[in-house]
């Protein structure tokens, strides 16, 4: 299979996974803070990546680790907690659809930071996305006060990460094997992750039959829709571009839909045309 079909597998496969993310982090929250869940998806996606993945660390030359670093940070520990912390608030489908402004992101800062250029559409994408993002958040905050759409804000903030780190992998680890970066990044954050777990409180409540049966999908969650998918995130930037790449979180929020609709959400009209502005914005602003 050449790399132009491969790509595509990559990215309907990742899809899928970090599609049905959103509805495990909900899942995890039912007997875990978000401390707590941020935490353990980490230290699950490190132990499972160590122990494939322990050899490919000597591929990495030590100028680099700074890189791997830089990475870890910004592509996994930040937003993994960002989520975890906005999905107490607000529903699942509406953090997969706000995640799908990764892509205008990394377009902006690839232009701002990485000498990528615009073109008229895409500015035009840049602002027909932000109008959606406008109305998804005023809408739902209107119609579910239940909710706390500010912190939808923390959604947006992990957007601007994930874009950040995807050019900064382009420019910098692109002559790395994935398993090298992912298994790299993991091995940067497992003692952070230990720290917070341990300042948690959660090892005076593991016993609790809620807390063991969230921490059944936070394995989940860490090891295939943190772990593998990474890997093969990596890849897809490799053979491709940052942008094609971040253009999964199109396909994630129909995924992420689906589940919520299994789990009793829904949008409003007004919230189904905000995604769908968003999703035309994104569109605009990643093409060529």
């Amino acid at each position: 299979m050449n790399s132009k079909q491969l790509k595509w597998v990559y990215l309907l496969t990742l899809a899928l996974i970090w599609g049905s993310s959103f509805i495990l982090i909900k899942r995890g929250l039912v007997g875990l803070t978000a401390m707590q869940l941020g935490s353990l998806r980490i230290i699950f996606a490190a132990i499972f990546l160590l122990l494939i993945g322990f050899r490919s660390l000597s591929q990495i030359p030590l100028q680099q680790w700074k890189y791997i670093a830089l990475t870890a940070t910004l592509g996994t520990f930040i937003p993994a907690f960002l989520f975890s912390i906005a999905q107490t608030q607000i529903d699942s489908s509406v953090s997969a659809i706000l995640n799908s402004l990764t892509p205008l992101n990394t377009m902006i800062l690839g232009g701002l930071a990485f000498g990528l250029s615009f073109k008229r559409a895409q500015i035009f994408g840049v602002i027909i996305g932000l109008i959606g993002t406008f109305l998804l958040i005023i809408n739902g905050a209107i119609h579910h006060p239940e909710q706390n759409f500010y912190y939808a804000i923390l959604i947006i903030i992990a957007s601007i990460c994930y874009a950040t780190n995807v050019n900064l992998i382009k420019k910098y680890l692109s002559d790395l094997s994935p398993l090298s970066i992912t298994t790299g990044n993991f091995l940067v954050l497992l003692l952070p992750a230990l720290l917070v777990l341990f300042f948690s409180d959660f090892f005076s409540v593991i016993a609790v039959d809620t807390v063991q049966h969230s921490v059944l999908f936070v394995m989940i969650l860490g090891v295939v829709g943190t772990g593998i998918a990474n890997i093969l995130f990596f890849k897809t930037i490799q053979i491709s571009s940052p942008v094609f790449a971040t253009s999964v979180t199109y396909l994630i929020p129909i995924v992420a839909f689906s589940w919520g609709l299994l789990d009793n959400e829904m949008l409003t009209p007004v919230q189904f045309l905000g995604a769908f502005i968003i999703l035309a914005g994104v569109y605009l602003s990643a093409k060529k």
